[in-house]
C-alpha cells in the first residue's frame, strides 16, 4: 500500500488527487486527529508524532509513505530521510510535500530535475507567496528549498494559525471565515505587490478555495498541493521503477484515525464525495513504543 499521513482530514485533499491520478494502487490513509493540529507544536513534538505515524504505516505494510502534512514535511522529513531510514528501513521511502511544492512554486514543469546551486530557468523569477501553519513558516523550509533552485525569486511567507481550526470545525465560508482569511492575506493585497503564485502550504487550505478566490486578485495563480503532489509522485514512480514495483494494485482504500472514526468518516465523505469506513487506531503503546500492526484503542 501507499501510506498517506496527515495530522487531520485535510490530507484527504492530497489523497483525492492521488486517487484521480493513480487510481489502481492500494492506499492507507492515516490521520492523527486526536493530536491535531500540528501547526503550533514544537519541532521536537512534531518529529516524534510523525515518526510514530511512519513506523505505524510501515508496520501495516507500506513501503512508501507520503507525508501530506506540510508541518510534518517541514519539521520531520529531513530527520526521517537522513537518520531514521538508513539505520532502520533502508528499503523504505518517505516523501514529503515541500520539495514538489517548491518546484511548482518556482514554475518548474513536472519532470524537471532541479539541481541545487545551479542557475534556474530564465523565467524563474518574480514574487511568490506561501501560506502555511506557524510551524511550517517558522521552519523556513520553503525559503531554504526555493533559494537552492530559484534564488532570483522573492518569497513572502505568511502564517495563518486560525485556518486549520476553521476547517476542522466545518467553517468553510461566511462572514466570520472571510474576516479571518482577509486578515491573514493583508500582506498579499493592495497596496502591497501581488505575487505571481500563491501556494496553499497546508492540506486543509484547499477547502477554503472559494473564499480565497473571492479575496485574492484574479491574476494570482493559486497552487493546490493535491494535484501537483500527485503529478510529481507519478513522475517519481517513473524514475524509480524498483520502488514502484513494490506497490500493490488492488484499488483498495483504508482509512484510519487516532480519534473518533465516525466524525472522521462524516468529514471525509464530504471531501471525497463518496462513503468511507474509518477505523480508530493508536500509534504507540503505553510505554511509548510503536503500536503493533492491527493494534486499536
Amino acid at each position: 500500500m501507499i501510506g498517506v499521513f496527515d495530522s487531520g482530514f485535510g490530507g484527504l485533499t492530497v489523497l483525492s488527487a492521488l486517487l484521480r491520478a493513480l487510481p489502481d494502487y492500494d492506499y492507507l490513509y492515516l490521520a492523527d486527529s486526536a493530536r491535531a493540529p500540528y501547526g503550533a507544536r514544537s519541532a521536537e513534538v512534531v518529529n516524534e508524532f510523525t515518526l510514530e505515524a511512519v513506523e505505524w504505516l510501515f508496520a501495516q505494510g507500506c513501503p512508501l509513505v507520503v507525508l501530506a502534512c506540510n508541518t510534518a514535511s517541514a519539521r520531520a522529513l529531513r530527520n526521517i530521510q537522513q537518520l531514521h531510514l538508513p539505520n532502520r528501513w533502508p528499503d523504505r521511502r518517505v516523501l514529503g510535500v515541500v520539495r514538489p511544492s517548491v518546484e511548482a512554486l518556482a514554475g518548474l514543469p513536472v519532470g524537471t530535475v532541479a539541481i541545487p546551486d545551479k542557475t534556474a530557468p530564465a523565467d524563474t523569477e518574480g514574487l511568490v507567496a506561501v501560506l502555511g501553519t506557524e510551524a511550517t513558516i517558522a521552519s523556513d523550509s520553503y525559503g531554504i528549498e526555493l533559494r537552492k533552485f530559484a534564488p532570483r525569486i522573492r518569497l513572502v511567507q505568511q502564517a495563518c494559525p486560525l485556518w486549520v481550526p476553521l476547517v476542522e470545525a466545518g467553517e468553510l465560508d461566511g462572514p466570520g471565515t472571510e474576516y479571518f482569511l482577509r486578515k491573514a492575506l493583508e500582506p498579499l493585497l493592495p497596496p502591497h505587490p501581488a505575487p505571481r503564485r500563491v501556494l496553499l502550504g497546508c492540506t486543509h487550505y484547499p477547502l477554503l478555495l472559494p473564499v480565497l478566490r473571492r479575496i485574492l486578485p484574479s491574476e494570482i495563480e493559486i497552487l493546490d498541493q493535491g494535484a501537483l503532489v500527485a503529478d510529481r509522485l507519478a513522475d517519481w514512480m517513473r524514475r524509480h521503477p524498483d520502488q514502484e514495483a513494490r506497490l500493490t494494485r488492488g484499488g483498495t482504500r483504508r482509512f484510519c484515525t487516532t480519534d473518533d472514526p465516525e466524525w472522521f468518516a462524516m468529514r471525509g465523505e464530504k471531501l471525497l464525495g463518496a462513503p468511507l469506513l474509518a477505523e480508530q487506531v493508536r500509534l504507540s503503546d503505553r510505554c511509548g513504543k510503536p503500536a503493533s500492526a492491527g493494534t486499536v484503542c
